[in-house]
């Protein structure tokens, strides 16, 4: 698949030290990252913390840009922000990258981490039960 070609050698790049900006596509992480209009910047990944939005192979199968919702020693639970349910693990090992900052539709990149969206974040994710409400809305605007 062609897809997965770019992705390996944006991974290749990153592993060289390389920052990377690459598109999202889909909406498994709206509200925070909007697929088909924002790309991430990609680096190396260091350590790795609950909140961290990564680059990962999962379940041996595909490549998928969540947020670290569980860490158990080497096993990571991933979610989409735009997942209603459901969850994704992976190793450690299995972890590519890490995002760091969003690149807008404007072109105009957004630290990933800075207050707003981490405290948005930490709300998104106790609103669980609400998200298929809240995103309607959010898809219909």
């Amino acid at each position: 698949m062609e897809s997965e070609k770019i992705i390996e050698e944006a991974i290749r790049l990153v592993d060289e030290g390389v920052s990377v900006t690459f598109p999202v596509n889909g909406r498994s992480m709206l509200p925070f990252i909007i697929g088909g209009k924002e790309s991430i910047i990609m680096q190396k990944p260091a350590e790795l913390k609950i909140g961290d939005v990564i680059l990962a192979w999962v379940n041996g199968t595909h490549y998928v840009v969540h947020r670290i919702i569980r860490i158990d020693g080497d096993h990571i639970t991933l979610m989409g922000d735009g997942n209603i349910a459901g969850t994704e693990h992976c190793l450690r090992s299995d972890v590519k990258a890490i995002a760091t900052h969003v690149v807008d539709a404007k072109g105009e990149i957004h630290d990933l981490y800075n207050r707003w969206r981490q405290w948005g974040a930490r709300l998104w994710f106790l609103l669980r039960p609400l998200r298929r409400y809240i995103l309607a809305i959010y898809r219909r605007l």
